[in-house]
């Protein structure tokens, strides 16, 4: 979406917020901050999207060398959704635990910071359309033949994180699951040969071959559905949420997004 489109937007938006204000105050129940316009009036008055993020979370939102700029996937997309809705981008860096809740205080406008979506978070916030889609791989070492499919997981042991939805997968799948802290504990038991395999995240694996692109390990099968982040807004947020979700349907077509996942993942993970 150009600056002229926004335009259109914001003065139909207008209208629409001058029609409920009204409503509001014959009712008498909203306070003056949540009638002082909607969510894209807001931002297109201030000239900023406010984006709340890890700053922690490579390879999706992170400083370089640990004190450089912040940059990321996460970082780069957000940045050009902004730059197609015609804003400047400002990022305020929040810890995860309390990101959600800068977000309800208003301190940003957006999350973006690998949001999943799920119905739960459906209901609590607006989402936008995903900007990354990653199924779950199963990941064995390269010279395994025994292993080509989840349902090959019987009898099998597996490494997976206790938190993940990956220790309930290969655990439904029959594999003996040995918990571990994370990916780097499970990716160093496979490459020794103490387990069979770990099912995972595709965009953890990519961007470990980023880095490592001789490691001795190969994706075998990946899962029916994958794992989709959004953009988090406040709830009610439509209208900003719709003018994001047109910036990323250009940006898709223009083959911006495709260029960035390429950047940090060596592939497109935008759709």
């Amino acid at each position: 979406m150009n600056s002229r489109r926004l335009t259109t937007v914001f003065a139909a938006t207008i209208v629409a917020g001058l029609a409920l204000s009204g409503c509001s105050a014959d009712a008498g129940g909203g306070s003056a901050k949540e009638t002082s316009g909607s969510a894209l009036e807001r931002v297109t008055e201030a000239g900023t999207l406010v984006v709340g993020t890890e700053g922690t979370y490579r390879p999706f939102s992170f400083h370089e060398g640990g004190a450089g700029d912040l940059t990321g996937y996460d970082v780069e997309v957000v940045t050009a959704v902004a730059d197609q809705l015609g804003l400047d981008v400002e990022f305020e860096e929040t810890q995860w635990d309390g990101i959600f809740a800068g977000l309800e205080a208003e301190r940003f406008d957006i999350i973006a910071n690998q949001v999943s979506i799920s119905p739960d978070r459906e209901e609590q916030y607006t989402l936008t359309d995903p900007y990354t889609v990653s199924p779950g791989v199963l990941i064995v070492s390269e010279d395994n033949t025994d292993i080509t499919s989840l349902e090959d997981l019987a009898g099998k042991t597996t490494a997976q994180s206790l938190t993940s939805n990956w220790y309930k997968v290969a655990e439904e799948a029959g594999a003996t699951v040995e918990g571990v802290e994370g990916w780097a504990q499970a990716i160093e038991l496979l490459e020794q040969g103490r387990i069979d395999a770990t099912v995972n995240d595709k965009l953890t694996y990519l961007d470990y071959l980023k880095g490592k692109p001789d490691a001795p390990i190969k994706v075998v099968a990946e899962t029916e559905d994958p794992s989709l982040s959004a953009f988090a807004l406040k709830s009610g947020s439509d209208d900003l949420a719709e003018a994001i979700n047109e910036a990323l349907a250009e940006l898709a077509a223009d083959g911006t997004l495709a260029e960035i996942s390429v950047k940090y993942f060596g592939e497109d993970v935008s759709k």
